[in-house]
């Protein structure tokens, strides 16, 4: 056995290799969509995560760095704000960039460190030349470049708004809000073999290619990296049904379509995690979370944000979730497993963010970070393996699409408070925004009398007067910090139609369909 100690404040110990790592993180997920963060129910939609938090920890005030899907992944990524990583709203169809180039992910940190790196699913970060994920640290990738609902395919998922098919050269069709003019594509390494993909089949496609990355891993004796960006709430998929049941069978009630993509979902993780303690279990982390809450816009095809429904905006009309800064938006079911490493049937309150992960891999991997940049994550080792209740002191969360600037630190957590400096204008289901409104003096809310925020602290209280205090400093040296950063990003957000995927421009909505020739990994 050779001796590895563990850098940047992990944990220092002798082991005979260096941890696997299995990062899982699902699109626009509630908090209230885990059956244990909600026991009351007893749904049983996800008897796999509930399984991995009763042998694991469960992380009850984890965050997402962003509440919408490009700014969260590329802070997860990078472990730095969007106002560092130049990532401050989602890229397009058409995007001709991505994440910067000047940006470090913990990825390529990783293979530098001599980790085999894959990933499935989602990207999001920019599908053309050097923004793609092969040359941003995997090895491997399999999956689409962007959200779910940004192709069209053959057989649409359910969706608001309820798109039709791909366009052919015989029928033209428009509707707001839908995509007709490109299929969506999936993408091995660099290359698309299949378009439009079949979204009904995807989930057993990503199984199977990680149950393979995961087994392999003996072969290759190397430690292993596996992130799995998983888009199946983005838009749902109903139960899967033998091919001679009637068509009219595919639409089970609202209800049975959201909690089907549910267990479809955690039907992925349970075959991870199985494939994961067969091979190698007690030196494997597996890491479940969201990169935002739920599409409160999705009506019924949307999740549960739980017990925080954002009541002081939704009572002014506008939706409290996804978009937002408001607890809805970006607390997310977060679930923690490593066996003989993680006490199992643990919860821990500590306040954390997805900008975390960065920091806490690298550490646990022993791998020091570049030192030409500042970071924003922090070491969350002792929280994960010895129960450390101590988190961000102060967390900062963006305008990732409501009221405000992209990108801008409006809200601040610190302990049980949590403060507001503008609000509104995020659609609700039904439509209602909700006016815009700046607050000077913000809106201050105690989190532990008020998980709903439903009533701010009276400005004239000293408890007020203290907390705004602290914040308010916090904050501008934050925004000074950030200022000074001579590593701070630019992300290139143009477009150009010649910028998005097609394997086959002759025809209306791209086709082919190469799924034979994927290889094995």
């Amino acid at each position: 056995r050779r001796l590895l100690f563990l850098k940047g404040g992990g944990v220092t110990g002798i082991y005979s290799k260096k941890p696997n790592f299995i990062i899982i993180l699902a699109d626009d997920i509630g908090w209230g969509d885990l059956d244990i963060n909600k026991p009351e129910d007893k749904t049983n939609s996800t008897p796999y995560l509930n399984l991995m938090a009763e042998q694991g920890l469960k992380l009850t005030d984890f965050h997402s760095p962003a509440s919408t899907c490009s700014p969260s992944r590329a802070a997860i990524l990078t472990g730095r704000y969007g106002l560092r990583n130049g990532v401050t709203h989602n890229f397009a169809v058409g995007s001709v960039a991505g994440l910067p180039v000047s940006e470090v992910t913990f990825p390529q940190l990783l293979q530098e460190a001599g980790y085999y790196t894959a990933m499935i699913g989602k990207w999001h970060l920019g599908h053309n030349g050097p923004y793609g994920p092969t040359n941003r640290g995997f090895d491997y990738y399999l999956g689409i470049p962007y959200s779910n609902d940004m192709g069209c395919t053959d057989v649409s998922g359910y969706n608001l708004p309820q798109c039709p098919p791909c366009d052919t050269p015989r029928s033209q069709v428009f509707r707001c809000g839908c995509y007709s003019k490109i299929g969506l594509p999936l993408i091995e390494n660099s290359s698309i073999v299949e378009q439009p993909l079949n979204l009904w089949t995807l989930t057993e496609q990503y199984k199977a290619t990680a149950t393979r990355i995961i087994r392999n891993a003996r072969a290759r004796q190397q430690p292993y990296l596996l992130y799995i960006a998983l888009a199946h709430m983005h838009v749902p998929l109903a139960p899967t049904l033998p091919p001679d049941v009637p068509a009219t069978t595919h639409h089970p009630s609202d209800g049975r379509v959201y909690s089907a993509s549910l267990r479809e979902m955690d039907s992925l993780v349970g075959a991870i995690k199985m494939a994961s303690d067969d091979i190698d279990e007690k030196n494997t982390l597996i890491w479940f979370t969201g990169d935002n809450g739920p599409w409160e816009q999705k009506c019924q095809y949307a999740g549960s944000v739980g017990p925080f429904l954002g009541k002081w905006q939704t009572s002014r009309g506008g939706g409290s979730a996804k978009r937002t800064t408001w607890e809805g938006g970006h607390r997310v079911p977060t679930v923690a497993y490593w066996p003989g490493r993680i006490p199992p049937n643990t919860t821990n309150p500590a306040l954390l963010s997805g900008m975390d992960i960065f920091t806490t891999l690298l550490s646990l991997a022993g791998v020091t970070p570049p030192s030409d940049r500042r970071y924003d994550g922090i070491d969350a080792s002792k929280v994960l393996l010895h129960g450390e209740q101590i988190g961000h002191e102060f967390l900062f969360h963006p305008n990732s699409g409501a009221a405000g600037v992209f990108g801008d630190l409006q809200t601040v957590r610190t302990g049980k408070y949590k403060a507001y400096y503008i609000t509104g204008a995020a659609e609700s289901c039904g439509g209602a925004t909700g006016r815009q409104l700046l607050h000077d003096p913000p809106l201050i809310f105690d989190l532990e009398h008020d998980q709903a925020e439903e009533t701010p602290l009276e400005v004239r209280t000293p408890e007020y007067q203290a907390v705004a205090k602290r914040i308010a400093r916090r904050r501008e040296e934050l925004l000074w910090d950030i200022a000074t950063d001579n590593s701070v990003s630019t992300a290139d957000y143009s477009t150009d139609e010649s910028a998005a995927p097609c394997c086959n421009a002759r025809q209306a909505a791209c086709r082919c369909n190469l799924q034979g020739q994927l290889d094995g990994n």
